[in-house]
C-alpha cells in the first residue's frame, strides 16, 4: 500500500511514458512520515500500518483512498465505530492507464484523469452496517485504487480506521483467546468477581498487554473507543470542524478526542481497585473504567445491592495502544439480606441491638382501637435515626439521643413500622416502648441537660459537692462513686457511657445514696449532694441514675472529680 494524497497520485501517474511501478513501503521512510504529522494533514489518505481517528457529520459521507501497487498483496482493513453505528463500503478500481511511449508523449489533462478516477464506482469488495468492530481481510488482493466510503445516519460521530498490507507481521491488535468470554466467578451484594483467559499476544508472543474493565448500568460496549466517547464531556463535539474543511487526524485533542501522543494515558480510570469516582472532567453517571495490568481476575466492589451491571473487558497492547474487546457479560448483585421484623407488645420494653451502619425494623399492631400511640426510645450510646410509618405513610423521622418520647395520633386497625438506623461510629443499643395507654410511662422523664456539675470551691480533701437537674415528675435518684486512676481520661469515660446500664450492674460498695426529688417549678428543679468519706488527692467517677415508675433507669452523664491533696 502506498500513502498518497489523491491529487498527488494524479500528478505522479503521467510523469513517465514508460510503465512504472509505484514504490513499496519503505519502513524507515514510513516511520519518519508517521512522526511528521503535517504529512497526513489531508484526512482523505489512509497510511499503511497506522490507526487514524476521524470524524463524521450526520448524513455527510466521507471517502478515503489508498493504493495497492501489486497483485496478490495481503490486505486487512479494520473500522471501529465509536459512539454511533456506521455504514461503510470498501471498493477497488483499476488505476488509469499511463500514456504510451508511442503516442504524442503528452500526458492526459489532470482534470480528465481526476474525473476518470472519481467517477468510476469500482468493484465492491465488502460492506457493513452497524456498530461492531468489523474487518475486511484478504490474503490476495488485486492492485488498484481502494476507496473506503463511510456514512453515519444517526448522529455526528467519530471512528477509527486501520489498514495494512502486512497483516501477518503487524498484528497491532491483541489476539483474543479461544474462549473470549468473561466469567462471573463470585457474586455478592456489593461485589462481583470476574475472570477471563489471557490474550495469546501476552502469553505466547510476550507482548506487553494490560486489561481494562468497564462497568456501567446501561449496556455492553463493543470497543474501547466507544467507552472513551461516553466518558468524554457532552460538549466535546461542539468544536468539531465544519464540513468541507480539512483537518489533521492527529489533532483530535482539539475536538475532545484523545490524541496519539497521550492516548496511552489513563482517561477516567479509577486509581484504586474499588468502584469509585472517576477523574474525567465531566464524568458520566455510573460508567467507570479500571485498568488492572496483566491480571486475569478482578473483584469489582462498592456496587449497589440488587442492581444489574454490565461488564466489558478490553485487552490493550501498550506498545500500539490498540485494543480488542472480549465478549461482555452482565450480572445482578444479590439483594440485601431481608431484615427480620421484631414485634412490639403494648407497654413492654424491647431491647434492640444495631450493628455499625446497620438498621432494624420493628412492628407495632395495637389489638384495639386507640386515639393516640406513644413511642418511647432510649438510645443507650450515640444518636440513632428513627422513622415511623403508619400503614406505609411516613409520620416521623428524627435523630434520637438519650431518652425521647413521641406521641402520634391513632387510627383504627392501624399498623406501625418503625425503622431504626445506627450510626457510622459504632454499634447502637436501644430500649423501645410502644403503647396506646397514656398512663403507661416505663421510662423516667429527663431534663434537657443531663450533666452533673461539680463545685470546685467546695472541694475538700475528703469530699466533693455536686448538683444535677430534675423534672416536675417525682423520680428516684441514686448516686454512685468509683475510684479511678489519675490517668483516667475522657476517652475512657466515653467508652463507659452506656446509659442503659442500671444500678443493678454496680457494686454495693460504690453506692452513695438514693433519694426522691421533684419540683413543680421547673426553674427550681435542682438538687445538690455532698459525697463524703473520700481519700485526699484521689480521682473519682460519679454517676447519677434516675429510676422511673416502671423500674427502668437512665444514667446521667458521668462526672470525673478529684479531691484536694492538701487541706
Amino acid at each position: 500500500m502506498l500513502l498518497l494524497h489523491c491529487p498527488l497520485l494524479l500528478l505522479l501517474l503521467p510523469l513517465s511514458s514508460r510503465p512504472q511501478k509505484l514504490p513499496t513501503r519503505d519502513e524507515e521512510l514510513f516511520q519518519m512520515q508517521i512522526r511528521d504529522k503535517a504529512f497526513f494533514h489531508d484526512s482523505s489518505v489512509i497510511p499503511d500500518g497506522a490507526e487514524i481517528s476521524s470524524y463524521l457529520f450526520r448524513d455527510t459521507p466521507k471517502r478515503y483512498f489508498f493504493v495497492v501497487e501489486e497483485d496478490n498483496t495481503p490486505l486487512a482493513v479494520t473500522v471501529t465505530p465509536c459512539d454511533a453505528p456506521l455504514e461503510w463500503k470498501l471498493s477497488v478500481q483499476e488505476l488509469p492507464e499511463e500514456t504510451s511511449g508511442e503516442g504524442s508523449g503528452e500526458p492526459e489533462p489532470l482534470e480528465q484523469q481526476k474525473q476518470q478516477i472519481t467517477n468510476e464506482e469500482g468493484t465492491e469488495l465488502f460492506s457493513y452496517k452497524g456498530n461492531d468492530v468489523e474487518y475486511f481481510v484478504s490474503s490476495s488482493s488485486p492492485s488498484g485504487l481502494y476507496q473506503l466510503d463511510l456514512l453515519s445516519t444517526e448522529k455526528d460521530t467519530h471512528f477509527k480506521v486501520y489498514a495494512t498490507t502486512t497483516p501477518e507481521s503487524d498484528q497491532p491488535y491483541p489476539e483474543l483467546p479461544y474462549d473470549p468470554r468473561i466469567d462471573v466467578t463470585s457474586l455478592g451484594r456489593t461485589t462481583v468477581t470476574l475472570a477471563w483467559k489471557p490474550s495469546p499476544t501476552a502469553s505466547l508472543l510476550k507482548q506487553p498487554i494490560q486489561y481494562c474493565i468497564v462497568i456501567n448500568k446501561e449496556h455492553n460496549f463493543k470497543s474501547l473507543c466507544a467507552v472513551e466517547a461516553k466518558l468524554s464531556s457532552d460538549d466535546a463535539f461542539m468544536m468539531a470542524p465544519k464540513p468541507g474543511l480539512d483537518f489533521s487526524p492527529f489533532d483530535f485533542a482539539h475536538f475532545g478526542f484523545p490524541s496519539d501522543s497521550n492516548s496511552g494515558k489513563e482517561r477516567g480510570f479509577l486509581k484504586s481497585s474499588k468502584f469509585g469516582r472517576q477523574t474525567s472532567s465531566k464524568p458520566r453517571v455510573d460508567l467507570h473504567k479500571v485498568c488492572i495490568g496483566n491480571k486475569n481476575i478482578f473483584t469489582v466492589s462498592d456496587l449497589k445491592p440488587d442492581t444489574q451491571y454490565y461488564f466489558d473487558m478490553f485487552a490493550v497492547n501498550t506498545n500500539t495502544n490498540m485494543s480488542t474487546a472480549y465478549i461482555g457479560t452482565f450480572a445482578r448483585t444479590k439483594e440485601e439480606a431481608k431484615q427480620k421484623t421484631v414485634e412490639l407488645k403494648d407497654g413492654k420494653v424491647t431491647d434492640v441491638f444495631i450493628k455499625r451502619k446497620g438498621a432494624k425494623f420493628l412492628r407495632f399492631a395495637p389489638v384495639s382501637s386507640h386515639q393516640k400511640v406513644t413511642f418511647s426510645v432510649h438510645s443507650c450510646l450515640d444518636a440513632v435515626q428513627i422513622q415511623v410509618r403508619r400503614d406505609g405513610k411516613l409520620l416521623l423521622s428524627q435523630n434520637v439521643e438519650g431518652v425521647r418520647q413521641f406521641q402520634l395520633r391513632g387510627k383504627a386497625k392501624a399498623k406501625y413500622l418503625i425503622r431504626l438506623k445506627g450510626n457510622k461510629r459504632g454499634a447502637s443499643m436501644l430500649k423501645v416502648l410502644a403503647t396506646t395507654r397514656l398512663n403507661k410511662q416505663s421510662f423516667p422523664s429527663l431534663p434537657e441537660d443531663t450533666r452533673i456539675k461539680a463545685f470546685d470551691k467546695l472541694r475538700t480533701c475528703s469530699s466533693v459537692t455536686v448538683a444535677w437537674l430534675g423534672t416536675q415528675e417525682r423520680n428516684k435518684f441514686c448516686i454512685y462513686k468509683r475510684e479511678v486512676d489519675d490517668n483516667y481520661n475522657e476517652e475512657q469515660k466515653k467508652r463507659e457511657q452506656n446509659q442503659c446500664l442500671g444500678p443493678d450492674t454496680r457494686k454495693k460498695s460504690e453506692k452513695v445514696l438514693c433519694k426522691y426529688f421533684h419540683s413543680h417549678n421547673i426553674q427550681k428543679a435542682v438538687t445538690t449532694e455532698t459525697i463524703r468519706g473520700l481519700q485526699p488527692g484521689k480521682s473519682y467517677l460519679l454517676d447519677v441514675y434516675v429510676i422511673g415508675h416502671g423500674g427502668h433507669s437512665v444514667k446521667y452523664q458521668s462526672k470525673l472529680v478529684k479531691t484536694r491533696k492538701f487541706c
